[in-house]
Formats: structure tokens, sequence, C-alpha cells
């Protein structure tokens, strides 16, 4: 199949951006996305033109670094799927599509279609770790959890970070992403130690880095490539308002 194609390009930080046109010609259906671009950037190469800059590590959908927002949606049309595992089996000969970074205050460009997602590091650095020793595997099992807050904490913990959720907020707001942080380790009981810190730590980072509040528009839970829930948002306020009661 032939594209044509309107992507961002940025050359650094402090340069005004653009959206350029490209053709991608001769594209699979069963390539990837982000095989679609490599394609487009060895044309590129082989013009001896500047090839575009993306992120990607695992492709595999597990890392998060893919993100890009394709024709203004995080990671593309398909729910559940990072821009990496979405294939070009969902597009039709000569369509157009946009690729754009992700939009958000928090997350400067650094050069095209790659964003600074150090925010979100340094919201986790703030506080989403545990100081008790969990011992080996024979100690983590020997500690009885109900069944309900150990799925309540594996379903928060598949959060991969990608920063989806906050460019599909209209606030740019990284209220799911925190929440998922402290609802993962707030329901287990090695993570009740640091729980009311936690929370506050957290939160007034994620208010230092820029990000805004949650407007409880859920476009966070709809963007999300693992499904994260808005109800973890609802556990993140009744942790704050609890330490803030006490």
């Amino acid at each position: 199949m032939n594209l044509t194609l309107y992507v961002w390009r940025q050359a650094g930080p402090k340069e005004k951006g653009r959206l350029v046109q490209y053709e991608a010609r001769d594209i699979s259906p069963d390539m990837s996305f982000l095989e679609m671009l490599d394609v487009v950037n060895e044309d590129l190469i082989r013009r001896g033109e500047e090839p575009i800059a993306f992120d990607s590590d695992c492709r595999e959908g597990i890392c998060g670094a893919c993100g890009q927002a394709v024709n203004g949606t995080p990671h593309g049309p398909r729910k559940l799927t990072t821009t990496c595992q979405l294939h070009m089996r969902n597009y039709q000969d000569g369509d157009t599509i946009y690729i754009e970074p992700f939009r958000a205050l928090a997350f400067p460009v650094v050069k095209d279609l790659v964003i600074d997602r150090g925010s979100l590091d340094r919201i986790i650095q703030s506080g989403g770790y545990i100081s008790v020793h969990t011992g080996g595997v024979a100690d983590g099992n020997a500690i009885l959890i109900p069944k309900s807050d150990a799925d309540t904490a594996m379903d928060a913990a598949e959060c991969i970070g990608c920063g989806a959720c906050v460019a599909a907020c209209p606030n740019g707001s990284a209220m799911l992403f925190t929440a998922a942080k402290v609802t993962h380790l707030a329901s287990l009981p090695q993570g009740k130690i640091e729980a009311g810190r936690r929370v506050c730590m957290m939160t007034e980072e994620m208010l230092r880095q820029g990000f805004g509040n949650c407007g409880n528009h859920y476009e966070c839970e709809s963007a999300c490539p693992k499904g994260i829930r808005v109800r973890f948002i609802a556990k993140l306020n009744r942790e704050f308002l609890k330490t803030r009661s006490t």
C-alpha cells in the first residue's frame, strides 16, 4: 500500500516545528507502524535527508517508549495497543496519516517525535518505593495477601509509564499514572509503611513537574494501552484524604 504521511519535524527543544509531508511507498499490511517509519527513514537516508527521530526499545508493547499521537490519538486507533504493536493492516491504500509527539507541558519535545518523559521518572523517584526488606521468593509467599488485593496491585502494576494518559487528558494530568503507582504499592502489606507519605510526595511532585489536575474526562483510561482504570484515581484520592485526616 502507499500512504501519505504528515510528520512533525522539530530540530530541537527551542526550535520551531512543523508538519512535513512524506510518501510511504510499498508498505506491507503486515508491517508494524514503527517498521513503516523505518522504511520511510531508509528512503530519506538514501536521498541524503535527515531521518525522522522517534523513540522505540522493546517493540513488544512492554516499555512504552514508542508513544506517538497518530491522527490525534495517543498510540493510534486501536484500543489496548501501543504504537509499536499497531499494524498497517489497520489502514487502507491511499490513507493520509498525521504523526505527532505527545503534547503536554511536562513532555518537552527533544527532536521530531521524541519527547522527554523524565517528569514521570521524577514522580516515581519522589516516593515510588518501599523501604521494607521483602526477602526472597519464599519470604514473599509466606505473607498471606487477599486475592482481591493482589489482583488490584497487579492490575495497577501493568502501567508502563508511556504517558498516553497525559497526552489524552485536556489538562495534561498525570493522575492516572500516579494513581497506578500509588495503588500498586498501597495495596500490598510491604507498601503500607510509606503509604501516607508516598501519596503526598508523589502528588506534590506531579504538580511540581507541570502536570495539570484531573478533570474526570476519562480520556486517560480510553487512551491507556494497558487498560488502567480511573478507579485507581479514586484510590489515590482516598489515600490522600486518609493521610490528611490523621
